[in-house]
């Protein structure tokens, strides 16, 4: 069947509609209600300097119980904490918040995750005394790229798979249903949305975490998530990475990243998003560790730059909330300075929540002993507490911190979420190349090869072995991550048997870092080699194609999940028609402005 282009206009005009649906969007409070102030003011009045302090650091626990991990997880936290139980390092650091992670051992079930929280906010409380304050309970659920929590939880699509599909009610939708199940389990703090704007095609950390390349449509989508989260879902939206973290080069895990733009770029290009958030009402920003000497000459950080977080995020913007460091174990913030005078100098820049120090030990010390000698006053620490404690407050948790295991139980992969997550994900799909019409397939009794990138967590090979095989195919399923050269040539071996092969690739441009020796590359090209059809998927990153020369059927999904596999699928087969469009721009791989598809491009059927 004949291909069309769906057009801007088309698009413009959903956006405009479904932006109309939202609720009105509230500006930050300048001042909080009577009873949250009476009940901050109560609570800072009994607190300790140490308990205050405490409050200010939000770190990883290891275990999946609050109170008798297993024995590796408490070696774990002996060596990293100097006790045994998650329980004892709230209780021995006072802490304000703690972040989950798989690595860490608290994710496994939607009962154990909720018994946990229970048992982490019991430890955080005590025996009830005055100055114990409830955790505020966190962790990265972006969707897409970046998930924690594991199945059954709902797997929306990434932020870029969003903004392809061009739909703020959408956006707002995956954004309430993620929040209500985090919330179901104790999570009150997931660290979304990103507001960060992809101009970058060579990004090597943002790419599809982004809702795309145009201010605007990250502005709106950014804005939908916020009140999906905080309006619909009650939980804590922190939108991320200021001031910005959309073009860079460098991944500021494992490097310090510069961004180059101008004043008047950054005004026009990293701002909006953050705008919006801060007019919709986000309790929480997250800092970059990027430098950005339009902003700040001086070559810190943004997290240690007071002339971006107190001059231009709280001064210009406007911003009341909590400003969140990224994680300070990562090298961009350590690049400068030393572990003990980094979360020092964030909170004299106007940081209030310090996120995972590399050793918690030694920079509570240093912030107490910035106390004693007067470079940090006790009323500086304050404003930050206060803070911290306002969000606590509105999420309910001064009132009940616990939460109702059994109905975490029946929340986290409910039925009408999983349709959701059908709804969201079907219009995200994009059509790049089908210059061979080899699309959309007939269902036939034809033999299909699926193979290339894959992962454990999802098996998108699999899945989509699995469709192909329900719609009368003879599918094959051989998984090819990052194929040496024996298995590339015993990979074309196979699909030269087979009437048609579906090659799914993930960041096969970056030849630097995701796969040195560009084995995807060769893989495709090996397939291209044997004369059959080949069906090229992105399952992330859409600018894979201005890599892979010869490619005529090329689809991007943005993200392996089930339902994006599934929805590839149907697809295939024509019985879904692809509605989405490029929310990014792919350039040539010679790049220097030479466009290969522009942005709003798509194709249907």
């Amino acid at each position: 069947m004949q291909t069309r282009l769906v057009t801007a206009t088309a698009w413009a005009a959903t956006l405009v509609a479904t932006l109309a649906s939202l609720p009105a969007q509230a500006a930050t409070p300048a001042r909080p209600p009577d009873a949250e102030h009476g009940w901050v003011t109560s609570t800072l009045r009994h607190m300790s300097l140490e308990q205050k302090v405490g409050q200010l650091f939000a770190t990883y626990v290891y275990g999946g119980d609050a109170v008798d991990p297993s024995a590796p997880d408490r070696a774990a936290n002996l060596a990293a904490f100097g006790v045994e139980t998650p329980a004892e390092v709230i209780e021995r650091y006072h802490l304000g918040g703690v972040c989950y992670f798989s690595w860490s051992h608290n994710l496994d079930s939607p009962r154990q995750i909720a018994t946990l929280s229970n048992g982490l906010q019991r430890a955080a409380l005590g025996d009830g005394a005055k100055g114990r304050v409830p955790l505020l309970i966190s962790t990265d659920q972006e969707q897409g790229a970046v998930v924690r929590m594991p199945s059954p939880a709902a797997q929306f699509p990434g932020s870029m798979a969003l903004g392809a599909g061009r739909s703020a009610q959408a956006a707002w939708t995956a954004a309430e249903v993620t929040g209500r199940e985090l919330r179901a389990v104790g999570i009150r703090q997931p660290y979304a949305p990103i507001a960060d704007v992809n101009v970058n095609p060579g990004n090597p950390v943002i790419g599809v975490r982004s809702f795309g390349a145009d201010p605007t449509l990250v502005a709106d989508l950014t804005a939908a998530q916020v009140t999906g989260f905080q309006d619909r879902a009650g939980v804590t939206a922190a939108a991320k990475h200021f001031p910005g973290h959309g073009d860079t080069a460098t991944d500021s895990h494992t490097g310090l990243p510069v961004i180059n733009h101008s004043r008047a770029e950054w005004d026009r290009i990293d701002a909006p998003p953050f705008r919006r958030a801060i007019r919709a009402g986000v309790d929480t920003i997250m800092t970059a560790h990027i430098v950005v000497p339009a902003l700040d000459p001086s070559g810190d950080p943004a997290t240690l730059s007071p002339t971006i977080l107190t001059g231009v995020l709280r001064g210009e913007l406007g911003f009341r909330g909590v400003i969140v460091t990224d994680a300070l174990n990562m090298a961009g913030v350590r690049a400068k300075y030393g572990d003990e005078r980094v979360p020092v100098l964030a909170l004299k820049a106007g940081a209030d929540q310090l996120l995972m120090p590399p050793n918690l030990a030694l920079a509570r010390d240093a912030v107490l002993r910035a106390v004693a000698t007067g470079e940090l006053t006790e009323r500086r620490i304050d404003e930050s507490v206060r803070r911290i404690l306002g969000v606590k407050y509105r999420q309910g948790l001064a009132r009940s911190p616990l939460v109702d295991v059994e109905k975490a139980v029946r929340t986290v992969g409910a039925p009408e979420h999983l349709a959701a997550v059908t709804r969201v994900t079907d219009p995200t799909l994009t059509a790049v190349r089908n210059d061979a019409g080899v699309l959309p397939l007939p269902h036939a009794d034809r033999s299909v090869l699926i193979t290339g990138w894959d992962s454990a967590a999802f098996a998108p090979v699999a899945t989509v072995a699995a469709g192909f095989t329900a719609r009368g195919a003879r599918a094959t399923a051989r998984a090819a991550t990052l194929p040496s050269d024996a298995t590339i040539a015993a990979t074309a071996s196979q699909a030269a048997e087979h009437d048609l092969t579906v090659v799914l690739v993930n960041k096969a441009w970056d030849t630097a870092v995701t796969d040195p020796r560009a084995t995807q590359q060769r893989l495709v090209a090996a397939l291209l080699g044997t004369g059959k059809p080949v069906v090229v998927v992105a399952v992330r990153d859409p600018y894979d194609i201005a890599y892979l020369p010869g490619v005529t059927t090329y689809l991007a999904t943005y993200s392996y999940t089930r339902a994006a596999m599934d929805a590839l699928v149907r697809a295939l087969h024509g019985e879904l028609s692809p509605s989405g469009r490029l929310p990014v721009t792919i350039p040539t791989a010679e790049g220097a402005g030479s466009v290969l598809y522009p942005y709003g491009h798509g194709l249907s059927w």
